[in-house]
Parts: C-alpha cells; sequence; structure tokens
C-alpha cells in the first residue's frame, strides 16, 4: 500500500476518489531531497497521476468545450500539514502533498518550474511509489531540459532574497532572524538555485545533492547575508554568459515534439490504447485529403 493510499485509507488525505489509485510518481522533496534535512524537518511530496480517461479527455463524456457543462476536471491536488499519527518510532511526521494531473505536470516541466524539475531529479532514495509511466518519465527527464530554466531559477531565486531580509516574522522563522539576522533559509534556497541552474545549463542533468554541504553550511549561519547577496551578483554575471553558451535546447517549444510523443507513450501505457480519444496529425492530413478528392470529383 502506498502512503497516499494509506493516510487516504485513514480519512488523513483526501484526494479525489480515483487518485490514490492512479498515483504514477511520488518523491520527497524539499529538505531531504536537497541532503540538509534534519529529524524536524517537515516532508514534502511532490508527483503525478493519471485521472479518468473522460477527464483528460472531456470530449469522450459528451463535452463540448465552451457550451454547457463542462464536467470535472482535474489539475492539481493539495494538502498541507498532514500528520499521520502512526508514523514508526512514534514521531508524528508532518506531511505537504503537491499531485499534478501528468498533463499538467508536463507543462510545468516542459516550462522549467524548477520545483516541477527538482521532483524529477531527486535521488532515488527520495522516489516513494513509481508505476511504468512513472519509470518512463524519470528516465526521460534531461528531455524536459531547456534554457528557459534561467529565466526561472533565476526568477525564484531573486524572490528567496526579498524574502530573506524580511523581518516580518512568527514562530520558527522568527526565532531564526533572532539568532542570525536573516532568514537562513531563504538564503539556503536562494544559493541551492543559482547552483542547480548552472548544473542544468553546463551539463544538461542535474544533482540535487551535489551542493548539500554549502547548503548546510548557510543553514547553521556560516554565511553572513552579505556574502549570500555577492554570491547571487557574481553567479548571475558568470551565469548570463554560461547560458549564452549552453548547448541546451532554447526554448520549450524546442521540446514540446519530443514531450509530446513521450506524454502519448505515458497515456497508452496506462489506458490500453488512446483509440477515440487523439488524433494523429497525419491521419488528419489523409482524411482532409480524401474530403478535398470527394469535393473535386462532385464538381468534375
Amino acid at each position: 500500500m502506498t502512503l497516499i493510499q494509506d493516510l487516504t485509507k485513514k480519512r488523513i488525505l483526501h484526494p479525489p476518489k480515483w487518485l490514490p489509485d492512479n498515483m504514477c510518481y511520488a518523491t520527497i522533496m524539499g529538505s531531504q531531497a536537497y541532503g540538509v534535512s534534519d529529524e524536524d524537518s517537515d516532508v514534502d511530496i511532490y508527483g503525478f497521476c493519471m485521472p479518468p480517461k473522460h477527464i483528460l479527455f472531456p470530449h469522450l463524456a459528451g463535452v463540448i468545450i465552451g457550451f454547457g457543462d463542462q464536467g470535472e476536471r482535474f489539475e492539481q491536488f493539495q494538502q498541507i500539514n498532514v500528520t499521520d499519527p502512526d508514523a514508526p518510532n512514534g514521531k508524528r511526521r508532518e506531511y505537504d502533498f503537491s499531485i499534478y494531473s501528468i498533463v499538467r505536470y508536463f507543462h510545468l516541466c516542459m516550462q522549467m518550474n524548477p520545483n516541477m524539475v527538482d521532483s524529477l531529479f531527486t535521488p532515488t532514495n527520495c522516489v516513494i511509489h513509481s508505476t511504468k509511466v512513472g519509470e518512463m518519465v524519470r528516465a526521460a527527464r534531461r528531455d524536459f531540459l531547456n534554457k528557459r530554466c534561467w529565466h526561472t531559477y533565476k526568477g525564484y531565486a531573486y524572490a528567496q532574497m526579498k524574502k530573506m531580509s524580511s523581518q516580518q516574522r512568527t514562530g520558527k522563522r522568527k526565532e531564526i532572524v533572532d539568532e542570525y539576522g536573516f532568514d537562513v533559509k531563504f538564503g539556503y534556497h536562494l544559493v541551492r538555485l543559482m547552483g542547480e541552474v548552472e548544473q542544468i545549463l553546463r551539463e544538461g542533468d542535474l544533482d540535487l545533492q551535489r551542493d548539500s554541504e554549502r547548503l548546510k553550511a548557510i543553514r547553521r549561519g556560516e554565511w553572513t547575508e552579505e556574502r549570500i547577496r555577492e554570491y547571487f551578483a557574481e553567479q548571475e554575471r558568470l551565469l548570463e554568459r554560461v547560458y549564452n553558451e549552453s548547448r541546451l535546447p532554447n526554448s520549450p517549444k524546442d521540446v514540446k515534439a519530443k514531450l509530446k510523443k513521450l506524454l502519448l507513450s505515458c497515456l497508452e501505457e496506462h489506458y490500453g490504447s488512446l483509440e477515440g480519444c487523439v488524433v494523429q496529425p497525419d491521419i488528419a492530413v489523409q482524411a482532409l485529403r480524401d474530403i478535398q478528392a470527394i469535393i473535386d470529383n462532385a464538381y468534375n
């Protein structure tokens, strides 16, 4: 039984009824994936599922887009602060879940959303569930990578820098600011993101734990806020050049065709058949030619 099935059975987690038995991939994210967790760290779970055919292909249920009842839709299930009272060793582990439709997941990864991309590159010991479809996607994870990563990762890093200096904190975050003078957790995320995007641009690959020792040092307060800001400025200048020299595909549109083929293969693997769900372009073109031939013959 998977974690999601277990927590749903206990009525702690409340996803759509079909979701627990149609999960394709689930992985631990956050500090555990980055190699900087401690015993008090919450557990972030990211993944994707395969909705029923009539949700993914609403025309199968008679839905006409823009006309009348649009039927059931699904892009994402999210539930935070999920506590399992039966966790091992008596530790009440707290989970945050973010589960996406496979189509939405592909789109976000292709657009180089940092959280989604990271979830494809977690260490194998962080993957808690993976079906044949999950393995297909993970095996092709490098095919999602494109140069848009520089804009998205830098944007996320800049947002972390703004949050890093904010004094409006409560609870544990206030204690961190009181101790170090700034929020070291946001500081380590800034450095992490800039390191990750350098890996992607240079190598076309990503090892989430390569920089774990430096990130741990930042969380221990061994880096000042000024040093983190200087690192960001230096890394930004460096990566502008690395971006221009990178051999990655330029944008999502340059990887779209390959990923669409992978997506269709995943859907076919799960559903067994896509007959009536999608129209293959070559078949559609031939059908139009046949219709045109009939029209031409009628006027001759």
